[in-house]
């Protein structure tokens, strides 16, 4: 497979290498291996805290680490007790021993009520069909900036109409963590390219498979896990599986093998079928010699980290426009 088509610059990705497609309804995860820049970059779930919420619209969060750059995931969001339910519109770098506040954070909760319980906080990626409005809106103080578009999500889901994100995160909570039981993290991954509905959805890169590892039940189940629920809405997806004909081992193998090929060759065909993109490129921010870019294009926007032409972080995601 081509993997420069999906990056908006030619990276150095010589070290990066696909695994085996899985699949769980209309929603397909292609794992990505790559270098491992482990104890460089601290974990967003051990290694970043939620310090504050100083009101509405502000979001502090802190690197307690000794050592370790924290590069904050994009979208990244807090579901959390006795406090308004926030998200950021940005990743960011966090030097070790240091917090960053956040003053154009959006708050996913339009009034107070609604909270979990203490046992139940979690962090979350925005919802897919919201990530274009949310990365648009970065570095704009306005709390409640993303109402409308939480709102017009609950509607499609017939929820409530209102800006409360926590209405589809924690009521179809059952639902959307399926897809972490029936898609596997392996070992030493770090990296995802996610596919909904036949067209590729994402790219999401990671500096270390310690740090892909805590990423991952948030953008599958929240992120990428909306998008292929609401279309699973009117999609017969759990269609009976047809068992292998193979009457031994020997015909098996065989048979397995060629399922996977024909897997991978569905990938290969939906890539080639994915729009050529022409990126806006804009640089958001630096530290030492680590580059935070916004990219966007027609279909896919996002943002990324490079060193000196090295990869290190990426989420790039397809606008709503292009998935429906």
């Amino acid at each position: 497979m081509d993997y420069h088509k999906l990056i908006p610059l030619k990276f150095d990705l010589s070290t990066h290498r696909f695994g085996i497609p899985q699949q769980s309804g209309t929603l397909i995860v292609l794992p990505v291996f790559g270098a491992d820049n482990d104890g460089r970059f601290v974990p967003p779930q051990s290694g970043l805290k939620l310090s504050q919420v100083r009101g509405y619209g502000n979001m502090e969060l802190s690197n307690p680490a000794e050592t370790g750059i924290a590069i904050v995931p994009l979208h990244m969001g807090y579901i959390q007790d006795r406090a308004q339910n926030h998200a950021l519109c940005r990743s960011a770098f966090i030097a070790a021993g240091q917090k960053l506040m956040f003053e154009d954070a959006c708050c996913v909760q339009a009034a107070q009520g609604g909270y979990l319980e203490g046992r139940d906080q979690w962090f979350f990626i925005l919802p897919l069909p919201l990530r274009e409005k949310a990365l648009q809106l970065r570095g704009q103080e306005d709390y409640s900036k993303l109402w409308d578009a939480i709102s017009g999500l609950n509607e499609q889901f017939g929820l409530p109409n209102r800006g409360h994100l926590e209405q589809i995160l924690s009521r179809k909570r059952a639902y959307l963590t399926q897809y972490q039981s029936r898609l596997e993290l392996l070992p030493h991954q770090t990296g995802a390219v996610f596919f909904v509905g036949g067209k590729l959805a994402g790219v999401e890169i990671a500096p270390s498979a310690a740090y892909f590892q805590e990423l991952w039940m948030p953008l599958v189940c929240f992120c990428y896990g909306v998008a292929a629920m609401y279309q699973e809405q009117d999609v017969e997806v759990n269609q009976p599986l047809v068992p292998f004909s193979a009457s031994n081992l020997q015909e098996l193998r065989a048979q397995l093998n060629q399922s996977r090929l024909e897997r991978q060759e569905q990938i290969r065909h939906w890539l080639a079928q994915t729009p050529a993109e022409q990126f806006e490129i804009e640089e958001e921010e630096r530290f030492l010699s680590l580059r935070l870019q916004t990219v966007t294009g027609n279909n896919f926007a996002g943002q990324f980290v490079e060193e000196e032409g090295h990869l290190l972080y990426a989420s790039l995601f397809a606008k709503p426009g292009y998935l429906n």
